[in-house]
């Protein structure tokens, strides 16, 4: 979001997500989930502040999104892996 203000761009609209748990380890127990969402960035672009023209070049659309989130000694959660794959990889 830094880098987009640096750039003068802005993001309008909402990306429409469903995530769920994929994979539990140990399933009795679990320490470590996945979580994959097939998100969709339709209705969620990035606009020149400027002159308000669309900057993407393309226009958004559905992406594989997968996360590894694992258990804290205090009993937290952190997301230890995170990836957005490229539009129409779902």
């Amino acid at each position: 979001m830094y880098a987009d203000h640096r750039n003068g761009l802005i993001t309008k609209g909402r990306p429409e997500n469903s995530p769920r748990a994929t994979k539990l380890a140990p399933a009795s127990d679990p320490t470590t989930v996945v979580i994959t969402d097939c998100g969709d960035s339709t209705h969620w672009l990035k606009y020149r502040m400027q002159n308000g023209k669309l900057a993407d070049d393309e226009p958004g659309g559905r992406q594989s999104i997968t996360a590894e989130v694992k258990k804290q000694k205090g009993g937290g959660w952190k997301v230890t892996r995170f990836a957005v794959w490229e539009v129409g990889s779902c």
